[in-house]
């Protein structure tokens, strides 16, 4: 497992903890009469997760101050995972970060973006100036 799943586990699972499972409407639905068995199978919805009112949740109850909107390290102390140098260069290589590991500034920077990003991207409701 890598260290971007750890974070979408870590969040992901965190609000599916904080708020019960909902059931889509369609589920219950009965297939329309005379309808092709394929369409009796209901789609399942992935529910979407607010990233910001996890972290949010999480923050209020760490005794540390942590910026967790604009620093990698923080985001992940706040979600108790490894925020060393080497666990950074290990997530950096897991999302194809093209520049140089040696200059942790724009490491870090280009890491807390790819990160919200690629939350967005698999079913994370991020705003926009945690993505930029």
């Amino acid at each position: 497992m890598g260290i971007f799943s750890n974070i979408y586990n870590k969040i992901f699972h965190h609000a599916s903890d904080a708020a019960p499972a909902a059931t889509p409407a369609a589920a219950t639905d009965a297939p329309a009469a005379g309808a092709p068995a394929a369409a009796a199978a209901p789609a399942v919805a992935v529910p979407v997760v607010d990233v910001e009112v996890v972290l949010v949740d999480l923050a209020s109850k760490n005794a540390e101050t942590l910026n967790w909107r604009t620093s990698i390290v923080d985001l992940m102390k706040l979600l108790q995972l490894d925020s060393s140098l080497a666990s950074r260069k290990e997530l950096a290589q897991e999302l194809h970060f093209a520049g140089d590991t040696n200059d942790s500034a724009s490491m870090n920077i280009w890491l807390h973006r790819q990160v919200m990003i690629k939350l967005a991207e698999n079913g994370g409701k991020v705003p926009e100036e945690l993505k930029n």
